[in-house]
């Protein structure tokens, strides 16, 4: 049974998610490349692809790490079949960049509740999600999560100072860099990016039929991490409402994301694969799992042949 194989987290199960991946992310980004490609062309979309894998790689550490999840491939098996459900996404490199930036961002954050080095961390974690907006600007909702961590964790009053240092180092950086590369200042606009709330994309049977099976499940798999939380110890109660609430700080992000082709729901499919890893790690409704699993499975294969 599918259940059973991914419930263990061994080398041959991430290797099959990180070539399931590979196999789309090639069929998404190579197949229409008739008349041949530039070199540097194929270089940024390897490069897509490298750092593609090592989000999958920093999700499952930080699972690991923080006990987010139990020791399975779920986690990682799931946030690899959401991504490569949505084909404008695995063409979207800013996106895979500013996703992997938050994820570094989330190690350190998840980590403050060791109360160690407590402001290099959130120095960093400032850090990266401001180097994130570069790439995605409404990723900056992402510092309410920092605000959040220093608030369960480090409620001091020279640690809610750290990240407007941090963010005004990538700001100079960034300025000094186009001042040097490109003999001009980097401005508000060249930051910003209008929102988009125009919809209609969502009605594509191609974004339609991921949009909807995840939705579902995130409906189901919520009520059994919400349980989890009650049942959670004192200490790790807080990492696990921060997973939830980094949900809803990620539902921000797309909503006000100014493409609306599926690939700015990258930020949303960590948060969900963390708690869909747990429904799946429990020990009840096994057949129903079976079908479930199978069907995020299919889900893929189904947008990419039959849509």
């Amino acid at each position: 049974m599918l259940t059973s194989f991914f419930s263990k987290s061994k080398p041959i199960n991430l290797s099959m998610v990180i070539v399931l991946l590979c196999i789309f992310y090639i069929g998404a980004n190579f197949t229409n490349w008739e008349n041949g490609f530039g070199w540097l062309e194929l270089i940024e979309k390897l490069g897509g692809l490298l750092l593609l894998i090592l989000s999958l790689l920093v999700l499952n550490f930080i699972a690991k790490k923080n006990e987010l999840t139990k020791r399975s491939a779920y986690k990682t098996l799931l946030f690899a079949l959401f991504c490569i459900s949505f084909s404008s996404l695995l063409r979207n490199e800013p996106a895979i960049i500013s996703n992997l930036c938050v994820l570094f961002a989330m190690r350190r954050i998840i980590s403050l509740r060791s109360h160690k080095f407590v402001q290099k961390k959130i120095f960093d974690a400032t850090f990266w999600i401001s180097i994130a907006t570069l790439y995605h600007f409404w990723s900056a909702l992402f510092f309410l999560i920092v605000f959040f961590a220093i608030l369960n964790f480090a409620s001091n009053f020279k640690n809610w100072l750290v990240p407007f240092v941090a963010f005004m180092a990538v700001f100079s950086l960034t300025i000094c860099f186009h001042l040097i590369a490109y003999d001009q200042f980097y401005t508000f606009s060249d930051w910003f990016q209008a929102s988009n709330f125009d919809f209609t994309r969502y009605g594509d049977l191609e974004l339609l039929i991921p949009l909807s099976i995840i939705l579902g499940l995130l409906i189901w798999t919520l009520f059994q991490y919400f349980s989890s939380i009650q049942k959670a110890s004192i200490t790790r109660r807080p990492v696990l409402t921060m997973i939830i609430f980094s949900l809803l700080v990620a539902a921000a992000v797309s909503l006000f994301s100014p493409t609306k082709n599926g690939s700015e729901l990258i930020f949303f499919f960590v948060p969900l694969s963390i708690i869909s890893s747990n429904y799946f790690d429990s020990k009840k409704d096994k057949i129903l799992k079976e079908i479930i699993l199978i069907t995020l499975l299919v889900m893929p294969f189904v947008v990419a042949f039959f849509v």
